[in-house]
């Protein structure tokens, strides 16, 4: 059985204008997301629709590698956009736009459970900065401290985590934490909030008031149908 999930991850986010979501939907559904995954490299794919923060929706494409990205296929794809394409592009008719692609750093690698796992019901999004200096600081809390106490919340399936191959310019963050759920209520959750404030002395006296989130980050996103 081919991997569903791999080492490089693209997440595109956009708002649309409400005169146009309709049409926006049918498209993504019906065109746009099967020609991405006809691309060799493109291992699957699904959208997500905010309950919290934002922007509204959410199109994440599980990748081999986040070089598929740039492969020969997909490059041709963005040359040569159909009629419906040119017409419904995120950057031509979305509010706010955001494409950044990923590679893995958290786990180490992609064990064969993780690699058949589907696409996730629920998701919650981070996208933050810690200043250079705490780098190194930042991923060992983040991975030994922080994300062991998120496997003990029920209903919680998995977390990776990402660091950006390729932002949307600007002043996007460059790392990014997917959590993934069985539902979205998992995050509003009381043994959620109490590993959201279970602060360690390092993560509290260090890195929690020097992190930096994107607008609308973290951001509780549903399974569109």
């Amino acid at each position: 059985m081919g991997a569903k999930k791999g080492r490089g991850l693209l997440m595109v986010y956009v708002d649309v204008p409400a005169a146009c979501e309709d049409e926006f939907n049918r498209w993504y559904n019906e065109e746009h997301i099967p020609e991405r995954l006809a691309i060799p490299g493109v291992l699957n794919a699904a959208r997500y629709e905010a309950v919290r923060g934002g922007p509204k929706y959410l199109a994440c494409y599980e990748l081999h590698e986040p070089e598929a990205y740039f492969s020969d296929p997909w490059q041709r794809c963005l040359a040569n956009p159909t009629p419906w394409t040119q017409r419904m592009s995120p950057r031509t008719i979305g509010s706010r736009f955001v494409r950044n692609l990923y590679r893995l750093i958290y786990p180490d690698s992609v064990s064969e459970e993780m690699a058949q796992a589907e696409m996730s019901p629920a998701l919650l999004v981070g996208r933050m900065d810690v200043p250079s200096h705490l780098d190194a600081t930042f991923n060992t809390a983040y991975n030994d401290e922080r994300l062991p106490l998120y496997r003990t919340i029920p209903g919680y399936t998995r977390a990776r985590r990402f660091t950006a191959v390729q932002r949307e310019p600007g002043d996007e963050p460059h790392y990014t934490t997917v959590h993934e759920c069985h539902r979205p209520e998992v995050a509003d959750s009381p043994e959620w909030e109490a590993v959201r404030k279970a602060y360690t002395s390092v993560w509290s006296e260090q890195l929690h008031t020097h992190m930096r989130f994107a607008q609308g980050s973290p951001g509780v996103y549903r399974r569109m149908v």
